[in-house]
């Protein structure tokens, strides 16, 4: 009897001498993984390998904030465990980081009855003085809104209860609100959760401040607080909020990224990268948000290794740190690499959570589209054969503003903002079968744009 993992590395090999793509239609040459491709996706469903994995990072280190001792003590973990793996050139690289820590906070509804509110102070906020901030609310709907009523803003807080629509719109309240609010002339800033629902869950996420105006203490309120405020006002009674932050901004920290790789069998210098950031929010565990793309792509270059499978090219998984609250591990990644930027093939991250695969968003241009179409043809018996046009998350933009196509992995987009940037984010959101087929997409496309004759045409 052939045995079956030697059979599949004749095979690869057999592939590697195939004719070129310019020979060969793309669909002509990429059909011949399929075997190779099924092989990957039927491992990767044969067990929980990666979910037990995913289970020893967010449960053993819980949330990773950059500049915490979680998320250094996480990459130090996942940098053994990658050496344990057999995985090539296990390193770590310095990234110095932003350094906020959140305090104690609380937000308690004055009049027209005392009641505690739901919150979670925003990322980079500065704090409130010890003893809180206490004032009248003025509750908006929009940024419309508040600019015909700014004379009213003037020393109350203000409230943003914006409704979510989808995130790209919607999360411009948590990002610049304060901004406005501050122009107005308010004192602090309050916003719904960024969420299509809730129970009573309070979304954290970055927010940004502008030199030009006061920096003013800014945290959400759950989206039925928010809607109980609202509905206060709009009745004519007199909202009055005490907020307390205790927010601090340090001086940035060290931090790192952590990477490991296949060494390409014919063109080492040419590199497939893939991964996802290795912090989180400082609430939950980082579980959706990214520990599981972490592990997905982690997981697929080492499932490569075990099928004994080498590709033309090298293969290079990466942890970025610091995505939530700066994207200083994407930059760091890109800037270390100098002129070999110009080498890398494809850029590919999971930050979407690792829910049902359904296929992958592509940046870059028309040639290298029809190819990655291809390759997501070989993704059809696990439901992950789509390929749209645009694609990229924020640990990749750095390399993709360089030329480098990116990916991103598409997945079931249902539940992601019902848990994102909350205490919800935990594993048991996730499901051990949908994130072996993360695992088994990750892992096909990366070996075979890592494999094929032709380098993937950049943009």
């Amino acid at each position: 009897m052939i045995h079956p993992i030697r059979s599949l590395v004749c095979l690869a090999l057999a592939l590697g001498a195939s004719t070129s793509l310019q020979a060969q239609t793309p669909d002509a040459t990429i059909a011949r993984y399929r075997d190779v491709a099924d092989q990957i996706i039927r491992t990767a469903q044969a067990d929980s390998s990666a979910y037990d994995r995913l289970g020893r990072l967010v449960d053993g280190f819980g949330h990773r904030l950059s500049g915490s001792p979680s998320l250094e003590r996480a990459i130090d973990w996942v940098l053994a465990e990658m050496t344990r793996d057999g995985l090539e050139n296990p390193r770590t690289e310095p990234v110095m980081v932003p350094h906020w820590v959140r305090g104690n906070e609380s937000a308690e509804l004055i009049s027209p009855r005392r009641a505690p509110l739901t919150m979670l102070g925003l990322g980079g906020s500065v704090g409130t003085p010890k003893a809180g901030v206490t004032a009248q609310v003025l509750v908006v709907s929009t940024f419309e809104e508040l600019e015909a009523r700014k004379a009213e803003a003037k020393g109350r807080i203000v409230l943003f209860d914006a409704p979510f629509t989808n995130y790209r719109e919607t999360v411009a309240y948590r990002r610049t609100g304060p901004v406005a609010a501050a122009k107005a002339g308010a004192i602090a800033c309050l916003i719904r959760s960024v969420t299509p629902f809730s129970i009573r869950s309070a979304h954290t996420g970055s927010t940004r401040y502008d030199s030009t105006v006061t920096r003013i203490p800014a945290a959400a309120l759950t989206v039925e607080d928010a809607m109980m405020l609202h509905r206060m006002q709009d009745r004519g009674e007199r909202v009055v909020v005490r907020l307390s932050i205790g927010a601090l901004t340090l001086p940035d920290a060290p931090s790192r990224n952590v990477m490991a790789e296949i060494v390409g069998r014919e063109r080492p210098d040419e590199v497939v990268v893939l991964g996802g950031h290795i912090d989180s929010w400082d609430v939950g565990q980082g579980a959706m948000d990214d520990g599981g793309g972490v592990v997905a792509a982690w997981e697929a270059v080492r499932l490569m290794r075990r099928l004994g499978l080498r590709p033309r090219r090298t293969v290079r998984v990466v942890g970025w740190t610091n995505e939530e609250n700066g994207t200083r591990g994407g930059l760091a990644y890109r800037d270390a690499r100098g002129a070999e930027v110009d080498r890398h093939v494809l850029a590919m991250e999971s930050d979407e959570g690792t829910f049902a695969p359904v296929g992958f968003g592509f940046g870059g241009g028309p040639e290298g589209l029809a190819i990655v179409r291809e390759v997501g043809k070989l993704l059809a018996s696990i439901g992950a054969d789509s390929v749209a046009e645009g694609g990229g998350e924020a640990d990749i933009g750095p390399l993709m503003e360089r030329g480098v196509p990116g990916l991103s992995l598409l997945v079931d987009p249902t539940r992601y903002f019902w848990y994102h940037h909350t205490q919800g984010d935990t594993l048991d959101k996730l499901d051990p079968a949908e994130l072996a087929r993360c695992v088994a997409a990750m892992a096909v496309m990366a070996y075979v744009v890592a494999d094929v004759p032709e380098q993937l045409p950049r943009r």
